[in-house]
């Protein structure tokens, strides 16, 4: 079973490298897919970079030419469910792309000719998430120190739909329309559902994890970089290894 592992933070790709067993690197499509041995199991790393495009040629790239029998996407997200707080961790279910507007062609945020406005992840892969983020949580890996400085308190894990988008939602009222008009989403990003699209089309079981950053509005007042270096990048080490030791 390979894994194919993307991640839009650079700063979430240098810490799997650094205790991977890299085999071998291709360089292609300025992207380094690195292949090899993690916690004993077979993986293809690579930085996704940000947006639909990056992340669909990306996806692409995995399935074709490294074989890759899964694919497995983490990142950080802003919320839009009021119950979400920095800290927490969404699995996504539904993904939808929020730009995505054919109309009168087609009904908003349908994918033209798919007949359809989201793609579903895989469910197995999606418990095995789920069961791989309450064992992280449980763990307690953070400090006090680190969740004080990020106000991360009782953090928590909810499944539901994500919307991705090449927008960086950072006004309250985009939030806010974007929210009325899909409400069932619980946060945004900008590459989830492009990569489910593509698993969609070559019919690979997908799977995607993210961890809010901050509440998709102008309200954010976290340090971001240290935000992805100091929680993020620490859940989406400590999720992997239960995740693909399951």
């Amino acid at each position: 079973m390979k894994t194919g592992i993307m991640s839009a933070m650079l700063e979430e790709m240098e810490s799997l490298l650094e205790v991977m067993d890299i085999t071998s690197t291709q360089e292609k499509g300025n992207r380094t897919y690195y292949s090899g041995m993690l916690w004993g199991h077979e993986v293809v790393l690579v930085f996704s970079r940000w947006g639909k495009v990056a992340s669909a040629t990306t996806a692409t790239h995995l399935i074709i030419e490294h074989k890759v029998d899964r694919i497995l996407f983490s990142g950080v997200a802003g919320a839009l469910d009021p119950r979400l707080n920095v800290g927490d961790i969404v699995i996504g279910t539904k993904l939808y792309q929020h730009d995505m507007d054919a109309r009168p062609i087609f009904p908003q945020f349908e994918i033209p000719l798919v007949h359809t406005s989201y793609f579903e992840t895989d469910e197995d892969l999606r418990n095995q998430l789920k069961s791989a983020a309450i064992s992280f949580l449980e763990s307690n890996t953070i400090d006090e120190a680190t969740k004080e400085t990020f106000k991360i308190h009782h953090p928590k894990i909810m499944e539901g739909a994500i919307a991705s988008g090449d927008r960086f939602i950072s006004d309250a009222k985009d939030a806010e329309h974007i929210k009325q008009l899909l409400p069932d989403l619980l946060c945004v990003e900008m590459e989830g559902a492009a990569v489910a699209q593509v698993c969609s089309d070559y019919n690979i079981p997908f799977a995607l994890i993210r961890t809010i950053s901050d509440a998709a509005d102008d309200n954010a007042t976290i340090d971001f970089q240290a935000f992805v270096k100091e929680v993020a990048t620490v859940y989406t080490h400590g999720i992997l290894i239960s995740f693909l030791n399951a």
